[in-house]
Order: structure tokens, then sequence, then C-alpha cells
């Protein structure tokens, strides 16, 4: 167990993926704060040059995690940077509003490309690295992986694979000593929630603030990565309220069963069926 206070990450090695912004950035500020080497991967290089600065002139490279030669090439570059991996984040990810009734299937392939085979690349890459006594993987999941909600269904889908493949990474790694965890997440104040919610469709079933539930300050989830990357902990979940959500997931799904019949569903729907929305982060070509 590592110790806690101002130096609890001292001399550990981290890299983030998804790190030019958003839980990623933030998570990277916070543990070089707490004494961590850490590491940076992602798509937008200003993003990760500013934040690498930040960080001491941490090391950085723009990688592509739908693509899997890039992600080994990556992390293999950034571990030799760090002199090896303890800690590997599986976090970036993507969201679009897509319904499973009419919505363009590329929405959902180009979704569990990036989200779920994206996680897949960077366990891949990364188990090398950390499979030994200490070494920790934290695949970056959603309360979305639980709970469906309409027009989110390729999100969701996404998200419930990477909970499964965190689970099993964390029984495959064991022999090694290492640990791997899986986060969840409600409606942070992130891009991505800015971005994936900001829609007409989205409004017209969840209201004026857009969202299920109120959208909770980014430092909690941060402060829950802080404490369960500390301990390797096969759970991290925040806001607090979403832990029983998390735990009582078949009758929450019912109760929004219940909640989305009536017009509110019907005119999302129809909206959604004709808005043209974009990716919460842009995509190669």
């Amino acid at each position: 167990m590592w110790r806690g206070g101002k130096a609890s990450f001292a001399g550990r090695r981290v890299l983030v993926t998804g790190a030019a912004r958003g839980i990623g950035a933030a998570l990277v500020r916070r543990l070089h704060d707490r004494g961590a080497r850490v590491a940076l991967a992602g798509l937008e290089p200003d993003g990760l040059a500013a934040v690498a600065r930040e960080c001491g002139g941490a090391p950085w490279r723009e990688c592509d995690v739908g693509d899997g030669a890039a992600v080994t090439a990556a992390v293999d570059e950034l571990a030799e940077a760090l002199g090896g991996l303890d800690v590997v984040v599986a976090n970036a990810g993507i969201a679009r509003q897509w319904s499973v009734l009419h919505g363009d299937p590329s929405v959902l392939a180009t979704t569990l490309r990036v989200n779920t085979l994206g996680v897949c690349h960077t366990i891949q890459a990364a188990a090398k690295h950390v499979a030994h006594p200490g070494g920790y993987v934290l695949a970056v999941s959603s309360l979305a992986a639980a709970v469906h909600l309409p027009l989110l269904g390729a999100y969701s889908a996404s998200k419930a694979a990477v909970e499964a493949l965190g689970d099993t990474a964390r029984l495959e790694l064991t022999p090694s000593g290492a640990r791997a965890g899986v986060a969840y997440f409600a409606e942070l104040a992130t891009d991505m929630t800015t971005r994936g919610f900001d829609t007409k469709a989205a409004a017209a079933f969840f209201g004026a603030r857009g969202t299920l539930s109120p959208v909770t300050p980014l430092t909690v989830a941060i402060d829950a990565l802080e404490r369960g990357i500390r301990g390797r902990a096969a759970r991290i979940c925040a806001p607090r309220w979403a832990w029983p959500v998390l735990l009582a997931r078949m009758p929450v799904q019912r109760a929004i069963a219940l909640r989305v019949r009536g017009p509110r569903m019907r005119e999302a729907l129809a909206i959604a069926e004709t808005e043209d929305v974009a990716f919460t982060t842009e995509q190669p070509g």
C-alpha cells in the first residue's frame, strides 16, 4: 500500500491516455503534484504539450488509441522515457448522441473503436510493463456501463465492454502481482459532458439541464481516482451517490424504462433522427 500525503506517489511512473483535457489532464496534474513521474498520450498535440509543460516537461506522444500498433509504439516509448511503468490509466474516450433505432451504425463502430478497442490496445501494450508487484491498470468506464439511457446506446455499449475488459484483466494479471481496476463516473463537469449532452434531442428529453443528474465537479472524480489508484482499487466510483446506483443497476434500469414512457421520448427521438452532432473529440479521417 502506498503512503498518503503530498508525496504519496513519489517516484511512481504513471501513463495516462486521453490526457490533453478533461479527466486525463486533471489526473496527470494531480499525480504530478503528488510526486509521480507522469507520461501523457492522446490525440490533441497542443493540449498534450501544454499539460506536459505544467508537469515539469513530462514526456508525451500523440496517439490514436484505436490504432493498436500506434498505441504499442507510444506506450513502449513512454515506458522507456520513464524507466518503466507502475500505473497505466486507459482513459481516452469519446461520446456522441446515437439512436439504436435509426442511428448511423458507423457512429457505433467509431465509438467502439476508440472506447473499447482503445482500452484493449492500451491494456495489451501496457501489460508487459505493469506486470509486477505494485503494478496497476485502470480502465475508465462510466456509470453508463450499468445504467443505459436513450440516445446513448453507442456510448453505453462501449463502456459496458470496457467494464468487462477491466474485470477480465484483473483476473489475468493476478499471477504477476499486478492489479486492475474499473472506474465509473456520472456526468462530470468536462468537455465530454458539455459536448455530449448539448443537443436539441437531449434538451427535449432531459429538460433544460440537459443531463439526467446534476453535473458533478471534476475535482470529485479526481479525488476518487487519487484514492483508488493509491490503493490499486478494483472499483472507483464518483460521486458517492453513484455507488448504490452501480450496485442496484437492474432496478434503476427499470425506473428509467418507466420514465421514458410519454411524449418526451417521442420528441427526443424525432429530433435525434435529423440532428447532426459531432463526436466529443474529433477523430482522424
